[in-house]
């Protein structure tokens, strides 16, 4: 029987991750899967020398659902196999990364443009970037941090006031603007991809703001997605070499668009809409995966 360690993060441990965590745990035991649970602080290395601070035990798997990258990258380093590899968490958790390894396989979004970087104590001194980006762009434009989950970091901006003011008050967060696009607005299609399959579906909506997703006031639906959907889908978690993920697509003018992929993507939601196992089906993949 393969034993493994599910790896979160201490200090996020809302209700839905607790939630979460049971889920992944109770469907490891249904699946004859051995499955222990720790923290990232939980979790110390001395860096310098790859030693943990803990005791470890030889673990054939680790279920890593944290975006702690140094953590994963030195409990990588002891041989433990990580579901999702860190590098790829690593590319998905940040916006821009994903969108250009996204378009280094030449798949569909949204014209996008990486903030330039600055520094803590300083900010924007000036917004000449901003000029060249609204006029390719256009408004209204969304301002996203490259790092951020659940909409929160999401903004729009309907006018290049709007836009200086965002980018001053959150800076020196890496940013990301990016084209709107309108026409679903608030709507969007969440796939869910494990094992390369797309295992369901839901669309989301939200009469009250732009933002899809669920914390932002969005309902959900489960959705039958058409093939040209599924087979983006697909394609982003292939290019981001993922083997579970969360794809988001928007409809745009010509046909889908991939807006974002999650690597850790909650899944209580799609189970309550869909009624599918996306715990069970991440832990049957992994078990596969380690039998192989």
């Amino acid at each position: 029987m393969p034993h493994g360690l599910l790896v979160m993060n201490e200090f996020g441990q809302t209700e839905n991750f607790v939630r979460m965590r049971k889920a992944l745990l109770a469907a490891a035991q249904r699946l004859g899967v051995g499955l222990d649970f720790a923290t990232n602080a939980q979790l110390l290395f001395d860096m310098t020398r790859h030693k943990p601070l803990f005791s470890p035990r030889a673990y054939d798997f680790c279920l890593f659902w944290d975006k702690d990258i140094l953590l994963g990258r030195q409990l990588e380093a002891t041989g433990l196999r990580l579901f999702n590899p860190i590098t790829t968490i690593e590319t998905a958790d940040d916006k821009a990364l994903t969108h250009f390894c996204l378009a280094a396989h030449g798949l569909p979004q949204p014209k996008t443009i990486a903030a330039p970087l600055t520094y803590a104590g300083l900010g924007y001194t000036n917004l000449d970037f901003l000029d060249q980006a609204a006029e390719y762009l256009g408004f209204p434009l969304v301002i996203k941090e490259r790092h951020g989950s659940f909409g929160w970091q999401v903004y729009l901006a309907n006018t290049y006031d709007e836009a200086a003011t965002i980018l001053r008050e959150h800076a020196p967060a890496p940013m990301i603007l990016q084209e709107y696009i309108g026409g679903h607005v608030g709507e969007d299609i969440r796939i869910y991809v494990v094992g390369g399959r797309a295992i369901a579906a839901i669309r989301r909506q939200n009469p009250r703001d732009f933002r899809a997703n669920v914390s932002a006031g969005a309902t959900a639906e489960a959705y039958t997605p058409s093939p040209e959907d599924e087979a983006l889908a697909l394609a982003a978690a292939r290019a981001l070499e993922l083997e579970f993920a969360g794809i988001d697509l928007l409809a745009g003018p010509t046909g889908p668009l991939l807006c974002e992929v999650n690597s850790n993507a909650h899944f209580l939601g799609l189970a309550a809409t869909t009624g599918v196992d996306a715990a069970g089906a991440i832990l049957a993949h992994i078990r596969e995966s380690i039998n192989a």
